[in-house]
C-alpha cells in the first residue's frame, strides 16, 4: 500500500513538473521579444548602443530608428516602416522629442506598449513646445538652443555637455556635441492626433537631472497617462547613455508586464 502511495506520489510530482515547463514555455512562447527604439532631437541612433547591447544579450529582437528630423510626419513614417518589419507585437520605446513621435505611431495595432525615456508625452491636439511651457526646462531659459537660416536647430556644441549630457565624460559629450542631427524647428510643434498612451500601457523613466526637460513635466507627463515610473538619480537628459542598465530593466520589465496579461 505504502509503495503504491509513493508512486502516486512520485507520478504527481512529475505531472506537476511537466505542467510547469509546459506553462513557462507557453510564457515564453507569448512573450513579447520585438524592442523598437525610437532617438529623440539633435540625436541619433548611435546612442542607444549599450542598451541594445543588454537586450540583445537577453535573446530580444532589437531594432533602431534613425529618423531624418526632417519633419514630424517623416520621424514617424520612419517609424512605422521599422515596425512593419518585426515578427509580432512590438515595445516601442523613445528617448526625448522621440516620445512625441511613438505618442503618434504608437497607434500601430503591432504595438504592445509604450517605454518614454525623459521623454515628451503629449495628448491628441498638444505639441511638446507648449507642454513644455507648463514646467520650463534649464535649456529652455538658456542661449544654447541655435537656428539655422533653412529653419533646423541644434545645440551649440560649446553648451552641449552641460545642459544635455551632464553625466557623461566631457570627451563622449563633445563627440556627441560634434555629430548630433540638427533637428526641423517645426517638429516641436507638431500636433498629436491620436496618444497611443490613451488606449495602451506606457512606462516612463525620469531623469532627475534633466536639464533639457524638466523633470516635472515627465513626472506630470507620467501622472496623467498612469504610467509605471521610475526616476534616475543624478541623471541627465542622456540617461539613456549614461544609464543603460536602468533604461534596459524598464524596458524588459514591460515586456514582462504585458506578456502576463
Amino acid at each position: 500500500m505504502r509503495v503504491v502511495r509513493g508512486i502516486s506520489q512520485s507520478v504527481c510530482i512529475v505531472l506537476l513538473l511537466l505542467t510547469c515547463r509546459a506553462l513557462s514555455a507557453q510564457n515564453e512562447e507569448h512573450r513579447v521579444r520585438n524592442i523598437v527604439l525610437v532617438h529623440g532631437a539633435w540625436a541619433d541612433g548611435s546612442g542607444w548602443k549599450g542598451v541594445y547591447d543588454i537586450l540583445v544579450k537577453d535573446g530580444y529582437n532589437v531594432s533602431v530608428v534613425q529618423e531624418p528630423e526632417t519633419s514630424f510626419k517623416e520621424d514617424v513614417a520612419a517609424t512605422k516602416r521599422v515596425l512593419a518589419q518585426q515578427n509580432g507585437p512590438s515595445i516601442l520605446v523613445a528617448h526625448s522629442y522621440g516620445g512625441a513621435v511613438i505618442t503618434e505611431a504608437g497607434t500601430d495595432p503591432s504595438v504592445a506598449g509604450l517605454v518614454y525615456i525623459a521623454g515628451h508625452m503629449p495628448d491628441a491636439g498638444e505639441n511638446e513646445a507648449d507642454d513644455g511651457k507648463r514646467f520650463p526646462s534649464d535649456l529652455s531659459k538658456s542661449t544654447a538652443i541655435k537656428k539655422t537660416v533653412d529653419g533646423f536647430t541644434y545645440l551649440d556644441p560649446s553648451q552641449f555637455h552641460e545642459y544635455f549630457a551632464a553625466d557623461l565624460p566631457a570627451e563622449q559629450a563633445a563627440f556627441m556635441a560634434r555629430s548630433q542631427v540638427f533637428n526641423f524647428a517645426d517638429n516641436f510643434k507638431a500636433v498629436i492626433t491620436t496618444a497611443a498612451w490613451r488606449s495602451k500601457p506606457s512606462w516612463m523613466l525620469v531623469a532627475a537631472k534633466d536639464r533639457t526637460i524638466n523633470p516635472d513635466l515627465e513626472r506630470w507627463y507620467a501622472a496623467r497617462a498612469h504610467s509605471h515610473t521610475i526616476e534616475v538619480a543624478g541623471a541627465s537628459h542622456s540617461v539613456y547613455v549614461s544609464h543603460p542598465k536602468e533604461v534596459a530593466d524598464l524596458i524588459e520589465s514591460a515586456t514582462l508586464a504585458i506578456s502576463k496579461k
